[in-house]
């Protein structure tokens, strides 16, 4: 009995796997004009428009080391180097525009070591990798923040700078001219 059973689950299983049902939520339905293929792009394809920054960080820039993380952990502290400090020479990355790698140097002046690397240091996770992409992250994030445009001041808050700077300018003109009638109220008076 167990026998027939089987059998007719064995061509139910064969019928059903031969069906051409798909759901509706299949990749094929949800996105129909893309082709699904999963590729990585070079780098020559990330690095357009003139080394406009896309995200895309060269490892061979980095120079990435690990050690033992520090904290509470057992012995997985002690025998595995899941600590990343990484170093990435600013001045020598062609990839980045002059002016965002002096903006770069700017902002991150007390990161900047004396050779002219800055130090990233992640420990966050017991993850090498984890720690390695987190010390990616934040690197990319720094870029971006340099990378950034400054705004540009609107006429509106241009003319409430100019009148706060006149507004002090007269404050501190008539708190000079108290403190200069207070001392001069102090003074003897002189007879000629």
């Amino acid at each position: 009995m167990s026998f027939i059973v089987s059998n007719c689950f064995c061509k139910v299983v064969r019928t059903l796997s031969r069906s051409n049902y798909t759901s509706a939520i299949s990749l094929k339905n949800l996105h129909p004009k893309s082709s699904l293929k999963i590729t990585t792009p070079t780098p020559e394809q990330l690095l357009v428009d003139n080394k406009v920054f896309t995200g895309y960080i060269p490892v061979e820039e980095l120079d990435i080391t690990y050690s033992t993380s520090s904290g509470p952990g057992g012995q997985n502290v002690n025998k595995v180097n899941t600590k990343v400090d990484l170093r990435f020479k600013v001045e020598s990355a062609q990839w980045l525009k002059e002016e965002v790698r002096q903006k770069l140097i700017d902002i991150n002046q007390n990161k900047l070591t004396k050779e002219g690397y800055l130090v990233i240091r992640s420990e966050k996770t017991r993850s090498q990798q984890l720690n390695l992409a987190d010390a990616i992250e934040r690197l990319r994030s720094l870029i971006w923040k340099a990378a950034e445009p400054e705004p540009k001041p609107s006429e509106e808050s241009i003319e409430k700078i100019r009148r706060r700077l006149e507004k002090a300018n007269r404050t501190r003109l008539i708190e000079k001219k108290m403190k200069s009638l207070t001392k001069s109220n102090r003074q003897a008076p002189t007879v000629f």
